[in-house]
């Protein structure tokens, strides 16, 4: 086996039923220490095809995005990574441009690196309601720690030692607002970097549906209040 080029990186990977895009997402990663698939609870294979692409595939029977974040984040800390990666499994976001959010933790620059969606993203990849919601949730989170952000998007990577210092315990959709929160009142090092976002593949549970953007959006709202 070749050595990897990111020893010290772990990517992890939510997925809950992506068995169409789960395997091209791997591939797409550049060779990182650990490729990390979290399987929520998927029925359609997932697991095994992740598991077929070369991926560590931990079980996660507790549902929630922010559940999968954190159980393969401290897995692969008991590993020994050095930097954690979050890539989603919907090919949204190109997994070969991890090189780019990487750089700024690998030069010592960052703490964290959020990748911004806003100018690069395809018209038809973000739906009018998100573009909405994100608004809404930067000018909150801005008006609560006076760092405006330009967006949340998914496609994010901080060191070890700033996941530690988060101490994250929102375990649905408000785990991207406690982590930018929290990073700016414990002050870490934040950039932001631009992005292209494409259409995903298969079906959002979240801005795919009217129930799963009302509950994202209320738990966001609620998410600002209480880590203001």
């Amino acid at each position: 086996m070749p050595a990897s080029s990111y020893p010290t990186v772990a990517t992890v990977t939510p997925a809950l039923n992506e068995v169409g895009s789960i395997a091209a997402v791997l591939e797409a990663l550049p060779s990182v220490g650990w490729a990390v698939v979290v399987d929520n609870g998927s029925t359609d294979g997932t697991a095994d095809r992740a598991r077929s692409a070369g991926a560590h595939v931990i079980p996660e029977p507790r549902r929630g995005y922010g559940q999968a974040v954190f159980t393969g984040a401290q897995w692969a800390l008991a590993q020994g990574a050095e930097i954690i990666a979050v890539v989603d499994a919907d090919l949204s976001d190109d997994p070969a441009r991890l090189p780019l959010i990487l750089g700024p933790l690998l030069r010592g620059e960052a703490d964290l690196v959020l990748s911004d969606r806003t100018d690069l993203a395809l018209p038809s990849a973000l739906f009018p309601h998100q573009r909405w919601g994100n608004r809404l949730a930067t000018t909150l989170m801005a008006w609560a720690t006076g760092r405006r952000f330009a967006d949340m998007g998914p496609l994010r990577a901080m060191t070890a030692a700033a996941w530690r210092r988060l101490a994250l315990e929102d375990r649905s959709y408000g785990w991207n607002v406690e982590m930018q929160m929290k990073a700016v009142q414990r002050g870490l090092r934040v950039v932001e970097l631009p992005s292209p976002y494409r259409d995903r593949v298969g079906t959002s549970k979240i801005s795919g549906t009217v129930r799963g953007t009302f509950a994202a959006g209320n738990k966001i709202i609620r998410s600002v209040w209480r880590y203001r």
